[in-house]
């Protein structure tokens, strides 16, 4: 009966994908890949909050970065566990961790990387296609009716013209803004040292930590350890980690590698994608 009630109880916890543990753990979160969206990222960091065995959290970042939004909540909310909820992030960088990835990083308490570490890539990029002469060639056109003189700017059948070049400069300027204040105030580095690495270079972990940009260099496994000493939980701690997603026929059809790697080089054709804000290195 006691067996039974324990089980009960584990899936009583575990219900609705909720976590359950017999001791306190470190949550990873890993934000792997180009960061086009931050719901997925969100619900982790929110489940692992509500699960009390939760000390702390460390930011697994191998990214080039991505849509300046998601990338902007994604930071917000790991700040959050720093400001309300008293629990350290810690923030490793991998092979790469630059421009949206870095700006992730910065809501950790300490920011690791790697000496060959691709970070920074402080800037901001926004790109139109212009199939203008192309349309042209073939003989095909488009009609468009709009309410004002700059709906349709970015339109990737008209050039862009003078006055949109200065609206699109003006919105770029100011996003960029934002990001070196984000690194200014993390970083307690004064905004004109910022702009000196702001250019969109990127940086080895060992001059961004020459520059004042991370903390340590160190790998996965060191920033677990300072995280489980920060919370009293040793330099060894126990791990929880999301929940790996569901098998789906596709992945069966394919197998799983072949299924996620034909999604992502579907992904980018999505009619509802179309021209962002960035904080992404373009290659």
């Amino acid at each position: 009966m006691t067996l039974a009630g324990l089980v009960l109880a584990a899936l009583l916890a575990t219900r609705d994908g909720e976590s359950f543990a017999f001791g306190s753990r470190i949550a990873v979160i890993e934000i792997d890949g180009l960061i086009a969206d931050d719901e997925a990222l969100l619900e982790q960091i929110r489940r692992f909050r509500r699960d009390g065995s939760i000390k702390g959290f460390v930011v697994s970042i191998n990214s080039p970065g991505g849509v300046v939004g998601p990338s902007q909540s994604v930071y917000r909310e790991l700040r959050r566990l720093r400001d309300e909820d008293d629990r350290p992030v810690i923030a490793s960088i991998g092979g790469v961790g630059a421009s949206g990835g870095y700006y992730i990083a910065l809501a950790a308490d300490s920011i690791f990387v790697l000496p060959g570490s691709m970070t920074g890539s402080i800037g901001v990029i926004m790109e139109f296609p212009n199939a203008a002469e192309l349309m042209d060639r073939v003989g095909v056109s488009v009609e468009t009716v709009q309410s004002a003189e700059h709906k349709d700017i970015g339109s990737p059948f008209r050039p862009i013209t003078p006055e949109d070049r200065t609206i699109l400069q003006s919105l770029v300027t100011d996003v960029y803004e934002q990001f070196v204040e984000a690194v200014a105030e993390e970083r307690s580095l004064p905004a004109e040292t910022v702009r000196q690495v702001a250019d969109g270079r990127i940086l080895s972990g060992r001059q961004a930590l020459e520059r004042g940009l991370v903390d340590r260099i160190g790998n996965l496994h060191d920033a677990l350890a300072t995280a489980g000493e920060m919370t009293g939980l040793g330099s060894d701690p126990a791990v929880a980690r999301p929940p790996e997603a569901s098998f789906t026929f596709l992945d069966l059809l394919l197998g799983r590698g072949t299924a996620k790697l034909l999604g992502s080089v579907v992904r980018p054709l999505d009619p509802a994608s179309g021209p962002r804000l960035k904080y992404v290195v373009p290659w």
